[in-house]
């Protein structure tokens, strides 16, 4: 059992704000588990490490003994969060909804325990509101109000559209938490208006209102922009073993002890303190520890086994240098009169422009059957076959055809 003192260590590990620690503090004094609540728009199929900084807090507070209650917006992702954005967002069609909330209520146990997550849809409460209870429900909060929200008011005086439908979703997403009754709830930095809006509309019915605990977003591969898979700076949690250590071994030193507060079940802050100290004073490598890093997130998306075999690959093919036992093989159709590198390398799928293979190339990072190719002008025939390989972790066997 965990002392007040660990409880609230634990909780606060990584988070950006706890709105308000008094309040958390007396709730948990209270003995009884707590009602920890966090809503997932099924926006997209797959889910990435900047969503498991979520999942992991609401695996601690699963760890702590307490209720968590997985949130799937099947409803407001038919609205579509306006957070963050410059431009209406598209609503997402009912089919889509239910399709990425699939997917998404496979991959979350990967971190949640099963056992222990309710796993909840607010269509549940918001497909019985008739328009009466929902004009109702908007009569709770003002215009001016909505538009003290950052992005709402940076449309607003930039004369961009704001529709209506937009100013409901932080009173909708509110609503869930008087519908579950939480007693916490948790959302990324970007989200802390709408959990607001959640206390504020607790307090109006009578419940007490709810602890907001905001955590930060999660940089991704660039160490800059917010991991996404738009950008394609993100690693995702159904990608293969390899490609997660391989990604994962790629993140800067720096942003590698970021990764370990926000995502590593292993290593407690004090451990972490330590190795940063041990780096510091060259008593330690890096790497050493990036490598426990990728080791553990292998581990809890796909096993041990995949863990062992990640590493073994990765000793093998990227720190050796050796090639990968299994390479896939690719044919790719050319004309009569050749392709030139840089489009071969945008055509095999390895590169997504010739721009960025022109670059690659002058940087020496493309090579044909383990040799560094710099001419960008060099020519390739139907009937050619050989392995082409972009920096250390890209191979792919490609076979020239003629169209």
């Amino acid at each position: 059992m965990s002392s007040l003192q660990e409880s609230l260590d634990l909780i606060g590990r990584g988070a950006e704000e706890v709105i308000k620690f008094e309040d958390l503090e007396a709730r948990l004094k209270l003995g009884r588990p707590l009602r920890i609540k966090a809503g997932f728009d099924p926006t997209a199929p797959d889910l990435h490490l900047g969503h498991t900084v979520l999942l992991n807090k609401m695996r601690q507070f699963q760890e702590l003994g307490h209720q968590v209650i997985f949130l799937i917006g099947d409803f407001t992702g038919l609205i579509g969060d306006p957070t963050g954005k410059n431009a209406t967002r598209k609503p997402l069609s009912e089919a889509d909804v239910a399709e990425n909330a699939k997917t998404y209520a496979a991959q979350v146990f990967k971190v949640l325990d099963r056992e222990k997550t309710e796993l909840r849809f607010n269509s549940e409460w918001f497909g019985k509101m008739s328009a009466a209870d929902m004009i109702r429900l908007a009569a709770k909060h003002t215009v001016a109000r909505m538009l003290e929200r950052d992005d709402f008011h940076k449309r607003y005086t930039g004369q961009q559209p704001i529709a209506i439908h937009e100013f409901l979703y932080p009173l909708v997403q509110g609503y869930d938490s008087v519908a579950l009754k939480a007693d916490v709830e948790l959302g990324g930095t970007d989200q802390k208006f709408n959990l607001l809006v959640g206390r504020q509309l607790q307090s109006e019915i009578g419940q007490a209102p709810q602890i907001v605990i905001t955590m930060p977003l999660l940089e991704g591969l660039d160490g800059i922009n917010k991991m996404s898979k738009s950008l394609g700076n993100y690693i995702g949690i159904n990608e293969a073993p390899n490609e997660i250590f391989g990604k994962t071994m790629r993140i800067s030193d720096d942003l590698m002890w970021r990764y370990f507060e926000l995502l590593s079940f292993k290593q407690s802050l004090a451990d972490i303190s330590r190795m940063r100290a041990d780096v510091a004073a060259s008593q330690a490598n890096p790497r050493d520890f990036k490598l426990a890093l990728a080791l553990e997130l292998v581990e809890r998306f796909h096993g041990k086994p995949a863990a062992d075999e990640s590493l073994r690959y990765w000793n093998e093919t990227i720190k050796g240098g050796a090639l990968p036992s299994e390479i896939e093989l690719r044919e790719i159709d050319v004309a009569a009169d050749g392709v030139k590198l840089p489009q071969l390398l945008k055509q095999s799928g390895l590169l997504a422009s010739t721009s960025e293979a022109i670059r690659k190339i002058s940087e020496k990072g493309v090579r044909i059957d383990g040799e560094v190719v710099e001419n960008r002008d060099a020519i390739f025939h139907s009937g050619a076959s050989f392995i082409l390989q972009v920096g250390k972790r890209s191979f792919l066997r490609v076979a020239l055809r003629p169209i």
